[in-house]
């Protein structure tokens, strides 16, 4: 069932959704050579006790015999898709690391993610989060009023394969406002397979698509939740949460002065 929000209930999710900016703008100017993912993560957590918040991943159990999620945040490191454990991992010169954050602030959840691009990045790699941050811009906006899901799935799709990309169809985008997960599903490729509702006012949608360098091939590391390319070649993660309006998409993950917290260049 999908659950259309109220204005106030929007202005909620996008006051949860500053802190999610704010946590990846900080962890992004953190991010050097050098540092644990671990150190990364506790960026993340000083945020989170600042605004009195909550992680909305720690402990997120999906179902499927799956284990708990042990991080508050996600991150994943060049091959790495989505999922990513903090831990002891280094941070060397040239990774592209990707941050998914998701915050339960007052009863609201908002749910973003960039790719951070750590020194001296390649040109490739470089190339990648370019078209992935683009392909989520694409997507955004198609998200309006009287369009369907497809119409976001398929302006993904396009951008990316125009550039020569693939994009993950073992994961998809989601509703989100008051559950970090909800319907509908937004798949960033056209699909009979997934439901194709009409995008309404009120939706709250999180709009992510994960590119990959070569394959969408897609495989889990033995902690259950590191999801990577299955043929080791790079992959970049955005995500924003937006509101559909009669005004058009309102983007409910930026900082406060109404800037998102990265953008590769």
């Amino acid at each position: 069932m999908i659950i259309k929000k109220t204005p106030q209930e929007i202005e909620g999710i996008r006051q949860a959704g500053k802190i999610v900016a704010r946590a990846i703008f900080e962890m992004a100017e953190f991010l050097q050579p050098g540092v644990t993912t671990r150190e990364v993560e506790s960026v993340a957590k000083s945020v989170f006790e600042r605004y009195g918040a909550q992680s909305a991943f720690w402990g997120y159990r999906p179902g499927r015999g799956m284990p708990p999620y042990p991080g508050y945040v996600c991150i994943s490191v060049n091959d790495e898709i989505v999922h990513g454990i903090p831990g002891d991992r280094v941070i060397e010169d040239g990774d592209i690391v990707s941050l998914d954050v998701g915050v339960r602030y007052r009863g609201f959840v908002g749910d973003a993610a960039a790719t951070i691009l750590v020194g001296n990045v390649s040109r490739r790699a470089r190339r990648l989060a370019k078209v992935t941050y683009e392909a989520l811009h694409k997507g955004i906006a198609a998200a309006v009023p009287g369009n369907r899901i497809s119409d976001i799935s398929r302006a993904v799709q396009n951008w990316v394969e125009k550039h020569g990309y693939s994009v993950v169809r073992d994961l998809v985008g989601h509703g989100v406002g008051i559950y970090l997960h909800e319907d509908p599903q937004v798949p960033n490729f056209v699909s009979d397979e997934f439901p194709d509702p009409v995008l309404e006012e009120g939706m709250t949608i999180a709009i992510e698509p994960m590119v990959c360098e070569k394959s969408y091939a897609t495989k889990v590391d033995a902690d259950g939740w590191t999801v990577r390319t299955a043929d080791g070649g790079l992959s970049a993660h955005f995500e924003h949460s937006v509101a559909i309006t009669r005004e058009g998409p309102k983007i409910l993950t930026l900082l406060e002065n109404g800037k998102e917290p990265y953008v590769p260049k």
